[in-house]
């Protein structure tokens, strides 16, 4: 029966005659058996002609044919041109498609170190330091910054285990050069989440605040630069430059707007000539102190929030990008001290989680503007802007040498834009690293 299923091929018939030639030759001994027993009854031997009828039918070529007489006739589909048109283009896409994603990164890496080898042949040729291009900036500003630095402040304020936090806070602190023995709490235990440890107090006593200096260091980091702001362009490094009006925005009374003078000798509030525009520049890096204070003796009188990019403020990036500042998001208080107009600036980078102002409990930074990744906001030219000590009952709002103003939870960069006499004179150098309360700058002649 198993022969009856299984098509016989060429093997199969093989290996019917090799069972009929062994068939021949044990027929002489059975004949000597059935001799010697006798005659059987055919009954044992009934089934073999049933077998070998089916065999037979099996093997017949009629019954082969005969299931083609059940099958329906196919007919060949004639093809449609709009099928096969749409089927080409389809394959066309596909292999577009392919192409493009196997060889766009290299011509935009290509493309890319071509552009940057034109632009540093360009600074090169005009005797300029090697900054970013116009399409490098765009380029650059289109990165999601903003929504990695979210993530990170996310991660920040998350709870530390203890058994984890030596760990964490001892890599860190390897890393970026933490001195932890300043430390009000130098206990890892102490911290519960990285933004805390960002934030830490420091002991008292240990930053002096120099009270002979006319202004001293706000924060702990490095002179980035310092010197004169007398033009609409001021250096944010050397050979860098920045444009003061939009760095502070718009004058703040329309009597300055309409004076005729330049914005730099509008900002000032003594005009017989005695007081010049200066400015300094201070990095906080990563292991710094993370608080910042106030440098001199002065009121507010404004605030603007500019809700700008996050790029990177370190000194590499300030060398390459010009308009730094003016891009970021920062926060600016502008006010008056005792020689005239002062300003204070602090501004947001990138993984900065926010940047907070203890006296002004509504401000928030590093707000979620949605998904805008590769749309450059118009923040250099908008922001919210606040007047304070504007209500008679309210205490007025002043800051002290030394006074403790606000914190960044991650490095940044404080940028003082101040009038002053025309005698006064930096104490520090480019590249520096200071502390809070160190002295600035001098006076030449006063005691």
């Amino acid at each position: 029966m198993v022969s009856y299923f299984v098509p016989r091929g060429r093997f199969l018939l093989k290996a019917g005659n090799l069972r009929q030639v062994v068939q021949q030759q044990h027929q002489p001994a059975q004949q000597q058996l059935q001799t010697i027993k006798g005659p059987q009854p055919q009954a044992q031997n009934a089934s073999l002609p049933v077998a070998r009828h089916l065999r037979q039918f099996s093997s017949n070529p009629a019954s082969k044919e005969a299931p083609l007489h059940h099958r329906r006739p196919q007919h060949k589909q004639q093809p449609n041109p709009s099928q096969e048109l749409a089927q080409i283009r389809r394959n066309i896409l596909s292999r577009w498609t392919g192409f493009l994603l196997r060889w766009a990164p290299m011509g935009i890496c290509v493309f890319g170190a071509i552009e940057w080898q034109l632009q540093k042949n360009r600074c090169e040729r005009e005797g300029k330091p090697r900054t970013a291009s116009e399409l490098q900036s765009r380029i650059y500003c289109s990165l999601p910054l903003r929504i990695i630095s979210r993530c990170w402040g996310w991660l920040a304020a998350c709870y530390l285990p203890p058994s984890l936090r030596p760990y964490v806070y001892g890599w860190y602190s390897n890393t970026f050069d933490v001195n932890l023995s300043e430390a009000m709490y130098p206990e890892y235990e102490h911290y519960n989440s990285l933004a805390e440890f960002f934030t830490r107090p420091l002991k008292e006593g240990v930053r002096v605040i120099d009270q002979q200096a006319p202004l001293v260091s706000p924060a702990d980091g490095k002179v980035l630069h310092f010197g004169s702001a007398s033009d609409s362009l001021i250096e944010q490094v050397k050979g860098v430059s920045y444009s003061i009006e939009d760095f502070l925005g718009p004058l703040e009374t329309v009597e300055q707007a309409n004076s005729g003078a330049s914005y730099a000798q509008a900002l000032k509030k003594k005009s017989d000539g005695s007081t010049e525009l200066y400015q300094c520049v201070i990095y906080l890096a990563p292991g710094d102190y993370h608080r910042f204070h106030s440098p001199t003796a002065w009121k507010p009188t404004i605030r603007r929030h500019f809700s700008g990019e996050l790029l990177s403020v370190s000194p590499k990036v300030a060398g390459w990008l010009p308009g730094l500042f003016c891009l970021n998001e920062r926060v600016l208080y502008m006010g008056q001290w005792k020689h005239g107009f002062f300003s204070y600036t602090a501004v947001g980078a990138t993984n900065v989680g926010s940047v907070e102002i203890y006296m002004d409990a509504d401000l928030k930074t590093n707000r979620w503007t949605g998904f805008n990744v590769g749309k450059h906001p118009p923040s250099t030219y908008e922001y919210d802007e606040l007047v304070l000590n504007k209500e008679l009952t309210d205490a007025p709002k002043e800051f002290g040498k030394g006074d403790l103003v606000g914190q960044f939870n991650m490095g940044s960069t404080i940028v003082l834009l101040f009038e002053a006499p025309k005698n006064f004179k930096f104490d520090i150098i480019a590249g520096q690293k200071i502390r809070v309360g160190e002295s600035l700058g001098h006076i030449v002649g006063s005691k």
